[in-house]
């Protein structure tokens, strides 16, 4: 149990390098193509190349009768269980929303600061799981977590000045929406195979997301075209590998561990920021990035210290 739970967590470190890098990757595209296009196209991308997986998950190749060219048919309901139809697509729904903040915001913040906002859901998600049901009461490490956070972005987003960062507010709601998603995710993927599971979320993010797109950003196709290589990387690795990953880890890591874990993409995130954006931040900045990422580990102590509460 504890060499698969190692596993685990190594594959959910991958999972945060992969989307450290997708976080700089996104910042580029954020600065010229639009968001729900771009988002649409990446997540429909990724399930191309997750869904053959899935069909072999499914049902496997058959060669009845020594006949090795014949291939079974899969059903629509083999391929993924109709009463977990909803709960897949409410992940697909959490996934649009969090993506679709995460990617605006960024044209109005860098990618160091998205980083670490997005790595905010390692507060929310102990937060979620207490109003949830899960827990009586919050327990006191949560709150100083959560203060300590606040204290974090404040420094992180203003440098020590009092005034609204729109990007970094749009980047923080999305971070809510990804720890209503690494919830749910936790849930699903002990019910459902993992490969049906990451194509369904992603075909709903990915409809959601061009629909959204077609209306409000009817020009936007053209230019995404021109970016393949931003596509390439955000759709084939960060939504194919990174999310079928993250559903791999999470089926031993319990939704706490893998936040803390996934809360990594912010430190990576930064660092990609500085070595390939020339991103720079203040001494101000750089101790809210601390705060945030000490909160994050506060959130995280029961864990940290072996006393596992969830």
């Amino acid at each position: 149990m504890r060499k698969q739970r190692l596993q685990a967590d190594l594959v959910l470190l991958l999972v945060a390098l992969i989307w450290g890098v997708s976080i700089v990757l996104q910042h580029i595209a954020a600065a010229e193509v639009q968001a729900y296009m771009f988002n649409g196209v990446r997540f429909l991308l990724g399930v191309i190349v997750i869904l053959p997986f899935a069909i072999h998950e499914a049902s496997g190749i058959a060669v009845p009768d020594g006949d090795r060219s014949s291939i079974e048919v899969v059903s629509l309901a083999r391929l993924l269980p109709v009463k977990y139809l909803p709960g897949v697509f409410l992940t697909g729904l959490l996934l649009a929303a969090g993506s679709a903040f995460q990617q605006i915001g960024m044209k109005y913040t860098t990618a160091s600061n998205a980083g670490f906002i997005t790595g905010l859901y390692v507060v929310f998600v102990p937060i979620f799981l207490t109003f949830g049901g899960l827990r009586k009461v919050p327990r006191p490490m949560v709150w100083i977590a959560a203060l300590l956070s606040a204290c974090g972005l404040f420094l992180l987003s203003t440098s020590g000045h009092f005034r609204v960062n729109r990007g970094d507010l749009l980047v923080l709601a999305g971070s809510v929406f990804w720890a209503l998603h690494v919830i749910l995710v936790d849930w699903m993927v002990r019910r459902v195979r993992v490969m049906q599971f990451v194509v369904g979320q992603s075909l709903v993010c990915g409809l959601v997301s061009l629909v959204v797109g077609m209306y409000l950003e009817p020009q936007a196709l053209q230019p995404i075209v021109s970016y393949w290589w931003l596509l390439a990387y955000t759709g084939i690795i960060a939504v194919g590998v990174g999310f079928t990953f993250q559903a791999v880890g999470q089926r031993m890591a319990p939704p706490a561990d893998t936040a803390i874990i996934l809360s990594m993409e912010s430190v990576f995130a930064a660092i990609g920021g500085w070595l390939f954006l020339a991103e720079s931040l203040t001494p101000l900045q750089l101790l809210g990035g601390g705060i945030i990422l000490l909160g994050m580990m506060v959130a995280q102590s029961d864990v940290i210290l072996g006393k596992r509460l969830t």
